[in-house]
């Protein structure tokens, strides 16, 4: 008498999300779950109902009027072509609640084959003390644009940026969250790469009380690049959370993420969680994520978590870092000993610790304002006049 063995292959997702843009189909967390443990949910916890909220709007230059639009939404409940096209739907109750009640979308399209030598500004807009966001971005075939994001941080927001870089296109998105530290927000970034396309996804967070952040970028096709790039700086009590997913499930195809945090002050706290899945059909890829945390004083907490979770070991290369630690004191001493006042040595080591990151900017202007800001923050340009 024979027998069989039947032989079970392992699931293709280890780490399944539910997606889902119907809010009752993600239960309400209670802080116990992998993917809230970090947050203090009782400090959001308006964002997990439905509320009568605003919608967030936009301004911009009226040269930009050609790939900027406002429009109202019908049907929620419908996807949108870009939403389609990435086949993007929320992963998180917030984000399913914000998809569901925004009452419009601010879309920036880059028409197929156009090369957008000018950056595209959008500042957005809240409408009350509450908003909801749904933003869409869709870079055509063979186009290359540079888009800026500038948040407003005057009141609280949750929201979805769903981004869609059609083939062989090349995008730049720079989220920018500056602004008073008061304010609560909750975005879901969702980036889909198509066949050797490239994206660079570019977050900057200095402003706000309470900032959570989901991004991730998956692929269409083989041959696509995906970057994303962060800098945060927190301090005075300030929470910042950025949990991120790298799904490579295409071949050939690369990924790396670079997220640099400064942060200073009793009570603050930030969170960065990097998650890359490799699938089994994703042969030949390349990945790498780090993330590195500054601490000014003895005062704040980072946490740090890289993930990297491989289902085939055909790969170019595959690897995480991750770092939390205070100032060099070496590099102190030697500035101090060419005669820059102590104060003033702590500022540059901040600035400079930032550059890695922002050497990845191909616009001049936009780098510099990026430093600018950083700079204010620190309280550099003070420093200098008096030194």
């Amino acid at each position: 008498m024979s027998t069989t063995t039947a032989l079970t292959a392992p699931p293709s997702d280890l780490a399944p999300r539910i997606h889902s843009n119907d809010p009752d189909a993600h239960e309400v967390p209670n802080g116990r779950e992998e993917e809230w443990r970090f947050t203090p949910i009782a400090q959001i916890t308006d964002f997990f109902e439905g509320q009568s909220w605003a919608s967030i709007g936009a301004e911009f230059a009226e040269s930009d009027a050609d790939f900027v639009s406002i429009r109202e939404v019908g049907d929620a409940g419908e996807a949108s072509a870009v939403e389609k096209a990435g086949e993007w739907q929320a992963t998180d109750r917030p984000s399913a609640i914000a998809r569901s009640r925004a009452t419009q979308v601010v879309s920036i399209t880059i028409p197929a084959e156009r090369e957008v030598a000018e950056v595209i500004v959008v500042d957005l807009k809240a409408n009350g003390p509450a908003n909801y966001g749904r933003i869409e971005i869709d870079a055509g075939p063979f186009s290359k644009a540079t888009v800026v994001l500038r948040h407003d941080m005057t009141a609280d927001a949750n929201g979805v940026i769903v981004t869609n870089v059609s083939d062989q296109a090349n995008l730049t998105v720079m989220n920018m969250y500056d602004g008073p530290r008061v304010s609560r927000h909750a975005w879901q970034w969702a980036a889909t790469v198509g066949r050797d396309a490239s994206f660079l996804g570019l977050t900057i967070t200095l402003g706000g009380n309470f900032v959570r952040l989901v991004p991730s970028v998956r692929y269409a096709g083989p041959g696509g690049s995906g970057e994303m790039l962060g800098a945060f700086l927190a301090t005075d009590g300030q929470f910042q959370e950025f949990r991120l997913l790298v799904d490579h499930n295409e071949p050939h195809c690369t990924s790396n993420v670079v997220f640099k945090g400064a942060l200073a002050g009793s009570d603050t706290h930030t969170v960065w969680i990097g998650d890359v899945l490799v699938r089994r059909e994703a042969v030949g890829i390349e990945t790498y994520e780090m993330n590195r945390n500054l601490l000014l004083d003895d005062g704040p907490r980072a946490d740090s978590v890289p993930n990297l979770e491989l289902e085939t070991g055909d790969v170019v290369g595959a690897g995480h870092a991750s770092a939390t630690g205070r100032f060099d004191d070496e590099q102190l001493f030697y500035l101090q000993s060419r005669g820059i006042p102590e104060a003033l040595a702590r500022q540059l080591v901040v600035r400079g610790f930032f550059v890695e990151v922002l050497d990845k900017v191909a616009d001049n202007d936009l780098r510099s304002d990026v430093l600018r800001r950083i700079e204010e923050r620190i309280g550099m340009e003070a420093l200098e006049v008096s030194a």
